[in-house]
């Protein structure tokens, strides 16, 4: 059979969903494993060791039902006869239809029941919140296969590990130095980020005290919080000895991400997707969680979570109304101890 998942669009949620591959691989041994997914994010996939085919979707400068129209003739030429939709969208299940798909399974949501051959009931309300690693494990319960692991679990291959390496070099971050990678932008709003004064005396610290260098990482639209990073060194790191902080946002592709990310010894982020990127790459984190819930989208594993107790959290708004309490109540000496701590566990133990 060739069997198709249908991946999640956004980076952190496709990292989350890791461990419905590793379930279905074992539960279709022998058959192949496909997975469909936003093109931008096609390198994070051909990283997965149980994934035999990547099928790009390209969905670019298009909306509606243009965009389900182009997913299915992409779908359509794979010659599946399973898809896993993993999305809850109509148009995911439509486009599956449309592709010709005989059996599609998913969550019966957004009114799509009738598109699906195979659809799970959405778990229901709780007493605690589900996390989405664990939302995910529950359509496969549904579908009556049996999960492999409980946590994302992601290795850099080798020529990411040099296209990284080469850029590192380049930009004169010495094997000699811990790398701590910092990613401060976020793409569900600004009320995600934290301060980036904070993230600058942050870094300034771990380059002086603890003999760090420090890689600032994202995508374009996060240059504007590098740029501000940058902007509240002092000018004493920027003097000092080796490359202190270097600013890689907006200049990696995803393939170079990962690689960085797998040689740093430590990470920092709010809630994002490399965040859960770097926790998957088993490199310890330190997430500022504020607006979004960590019971829900924390980094998976022994990571520090940092969280205020004000009263409005978690909110999920994009930008915040008041006075943003629930980030910039954490300080930077709270983050830099975080880190420093995690440091010193890792000190023998090699990157990546």
């Amino acid at each position: 059979m060739r069997v198709l998942v249908r991946t999640p669009n956004w980076l952190g949620d496709i990292v989350m969903a890791l461990p419905v591959f590793a379930a279905l691989r074992a539960h279709f041994a022998g058959d192949v494993l496909a997975a469909g997914v936003p093109r931008a994010f096609a390198p994070l996939l051909s990283a997965v060791p149980a994934v035999d085919q990547v099928v790009p979707l390209h969905r670019a400068g298009r909306r509606g039902w243009r965009a389900v129209a182009v997913e299915a003739d992409a779908l359509r030429r794979g010659g599946f006869d399973l898809a896993v939709l993993l999305p809850n969208s109509f148009g995911a299940a439509w486009a599956a239809r449309r592709a010709g798909i005989p059996e599609r399974w998913g969550f019966a949501a957004q009114w799509r029941r009738g598109l699906l051959t195979r659809a799970v009931p959405r778990p229901g309300r709780r007493t605690a919140p589900l996390h989405r690693v664990a939302y995910y494990q529950e359509l496969v319960r549904g579908l009556e296969i049996d999960p492999v692991t409980p946590e994302p679990r992601l290795a850099a291959p080798p020529h990411m590990i040099a296209r990284a390496r080469s850029l590192l070099d380049a930009a004169g971050c010495g094997q000699d130095r811990p790398i701590v990678g910092i990613a401060p932008g976020a793409a569900y709003g600004y009320a995600r980020r934290w301060v980036p004064g904070r993230y600058g005396r942050v870094a300034d610290r771990l380059c002086r005290e603890l003999g760090a260098s420090v890689v600032l990482l994202g995508n374009a639209h996060d240059r504007d919080a590098g740029h501000a990073i940058e902007s509240s060194l002092t000018a004493a790191d920027r003097a000092g000895p080796g490359p202190g902080v270097v600013n890689l946002i907006g200049r990696t592709d995803l393939s170079q991400l990962i690689g960085v990310v797998a040689s740093c010894r430590a990470f920092i982020s709010s809630d994002s997707g490399a965040m859960h990127l770097a926790a998957a790459l088993g490199v310890p984190v330190t997430a500022i969680f504020g607006p979004t819930d960590e019971r829900v989208t924390g980094p998976v594993g022994l990571h520090e979570v940092l969280t205020q107790p004000v009263w409005c959290r978690p909110c999920l708004f994009r930008d915040c109304p008041i006075d943003h309490r629930c980030m910039t109540r954490t300080s930077d000496d709270r983050v830099f101890q975080a880190v420093a701590g995690q440091l010193a566990t890792r000190r023998l133990t090699p990157p990546g």
